[in-house]
């Protein structure tokens, strides 16, 4: 459940009520009462006070949010923003304001926003975004009831900046990360296959949205040997290849997304150790970011047709479960070597790419956490892509910039593929060696997308401890901010 949201025309003067109130900032040039003497500042003389007793100057805080209690007990919290920096600092410095706020579990928060237009403009956008992006509950199993369970917040005061759409796009792409994140938070012997399904089923139903599901017995019959290699290793048959459809009347363009939907890979016959299977529950991120995606174009009345495949399965071990040196034929007719039963998701995603290019999209994205070397190239705190079109690469780094999603384009040069030759098949699956793994997967992945414009995410910021960007838990949703924007710069291209 989001917060409502209530704008008002210009900040308090005073409060008698003990509440939360976060106040940003631009960074001055200027001192407090120069400043107070063209803007009324809340809390300025507690702000002076705590000041003068750490010793810091105003400009200090810029970037580092301070807080005191004011006379009536309210907390406040002073932060300033620089807006010539990048837009992920930017949201790093508000959500630290904002988990200050948090901290102490208010029903209601009061943010206030100063400067010139454009300043107001953009502090409001990322305030209202942080806070409601970090103010739900994510799922939790934990009984400890020593301390109260933490509630969510459920009003917004907004005083300093008025949006006539009340930030319809900020609120949807915060509702779209939230499901993401639900999703991927939830532990294994939740989230089946079977479970996974009902659940978008559910949803689909209450958004209006066309369902449409390809089951372990119909891919069978369709010839989708990639997707059933690894879907043979559980002992029931609920994977599926999940199709959702929103349509838009009068829209000329389609997108579809793609995600991987594992929701336990225990690496098969190649079986992970222990480190490394810990957490292997969030496999399925990749679909959860591509739902999030969907939820949110839904929700901000976005003028484009999606289409949005979940390849939801399991890899498990078991005398059913594909090894190594089998030779499957994906849904394409590509026969395929296998290598490493731990390398499935680009074998899963290998016919839902396919199933996605039949119907021939403008464009399409597909996201996963796909390979270990992305994680060692890059670290959790951005995402790699890579694309068949120098145009898209291009349009993806923009919304990276504005989204406060950063990502990296990684090359598909031909001469890598000469790792993935097969002497008995048309393709190798992956490589024993780990070397540019990232890169192989991305390579692999292409022959299944015919001459589709297509951009891959390999999501190594799925996870990130301390969060990032806008986002406070260590599970990030990223890709969904990301998705949204760049859905808005194909419409505008």
């Amino acid at each position: 459940m989001f917060a409502k949201l209530i704008q008002n025309a210009s900040p308090l003067s005073k409060s008698n009520e003990i509440k939360q109130f976060l106040v940003v900032l631009p960074k001055l040039d200027e001192s407090l009462d120069e400043f107070q003497k063209k803007h009324t500042l809340f809390g300025k003389n507690a702000l002076e006070a705590l000041l003068l007793r750490r010793k810091m100057k105003p400009e200090e805080i810029c970037g580092t949010p301070v807080s005191a209690s004011l006379e009536s007990g309210s907390l406040c919290v002073w932060v300033m923003v620089n807006s010539r920096e990048s837009v992920f600092e930017q949201q790093t410095c508000i959500r630290k304001a904002v988990q200050l706020l948090l901290a102490e579990n208010p029903e209601e928060v009061h943010l206030m926003v100063y400067g010139n237009k454009r300043e107001k403009r953009l502090f409001a956008k990322l305030v209202v975004y942080t806070t409601w992006v970090n103010s739900s509950i994510l799922p939790s199993r934990k009984t400890d009831n020593k301390k109260e369970a933490r509630k969510p917040v459920s009003r917004i005061s907004l005083y300093g900046y008025k949006d006539k759409d009340s930030f319809a796009l900020m609120r949807a792409s915060a509702e779209g990360n939230l499901l993401a994140r639900e999703l991927t938070i939830l532990p294994s012997n939740e989230l089946t296959p079977d479970t996974y399904r009902k659940q978008v089923k559910k949803i689909a139903r209450k958004e209006g949205w066309k369902y449409q599901e390809f089951n372990l017995k119909k891919l069978r019959k369709m010839g989708a040997g990639a997707f059933v290699a690894v879907a043979q290793g559980s002992d029931s048959d609920d994977a599926s290849i999940i199709h959702l459809q929103r349509l838009v009347g009068g829209s000329r363009k389609t997108v579809a997304f793609v995600g991987k939907g594992i929701c336990f890979d225990t690496g098969g016959h190649n079986l992970k150790p222990t480190r490394y299977m810990h957490g292997m529950h969030e496999d399925m991120n990749g679909s959860a970011v591509a739902l999030g995606i969907l939820l949110a174009a839904a929700h901000a009345n976005l003028k484009v047709n999606i289409d949005c495949w979940l390849a939801v399965a399991q890899n498990h071990i078991s005398p059913h479960a594909y090894k190594q040196n089998d030779v499957v034929t994906a849904l394409n007719g590509s026969t395929i070597e296998i290598i490493n039963t731990d390398a499935e998701g680009r074998m899963v995603l290998a016919d839902t790419l396919t199933l996605a290019a039949k119907k021939r999209p403008d464009v399409m994205i597909d996201f996963a956490t796909l390979t270990g070397t992305m994680c060692v190239a890059l670290g959790s705190r951005y995402s790699g892509i890579f694309s068949n079109r120098d145009d898209l690469i291009q349009k993806a780094l923009v919304a990276g910039k504005l989204s406060g999603e950063r990502i990296l384009a990684f090359p598909m040069d031909s001469d890598y593929e000469v790792d993935l030759e097969s002497k008995i098949a048309d393709i190798k699956q992956c490589s024993l060696e780990h070397d540019a793994d990232h890169i192989l997967a991305a390579l692999f992945l292409k022959r299944f997308v015919s001459n589709t414009p297509w951009l891959h995410m390999d999501l190594s910021a799925s996870r990130n401890t301390g969060g990032l960007g806008a986002i406070g838990s260590d599970v990030t949703g990223f890709g969904v901010a990301w998705g949204v924007q760049i859905l808005l710069e194909i419409l505008q291209g």
